[in-house]
């Protein structure tokens, strides 16, 4: 059997953002505005894990080996 090429990893930069966003305290330091009552404080950091979690899912679905 002859040896794969190795694949490029692609989108490994995109995993930066939702490590970097939440690092950023100055910029959502703030009760205004306001969603359904909550500060963007709060909501800002809700809004960072589901990025978190939609960038983390599509880097790993387009860099995973597909015989697995």
């Amino acid at each position: 059997m002859a040896p794969r090429a190795p694949r490029a990893r692609s989108g490994y930069w995109l995993l930066a953002m939702p490590t970097v966003a939440p690092m950023l305290t100055p910029l959502y330091d703030r009760a205004d505005p306001m969603v359904w009552g909550i500060p963007f404080f709060y909501w800002y950091q809700m809004a960072c894990i589901t990025l978190a979690i939609v960038i983390i899912t599509g880097v790993h679905l387009a860099n995973r080996d597909p015989g697995r």
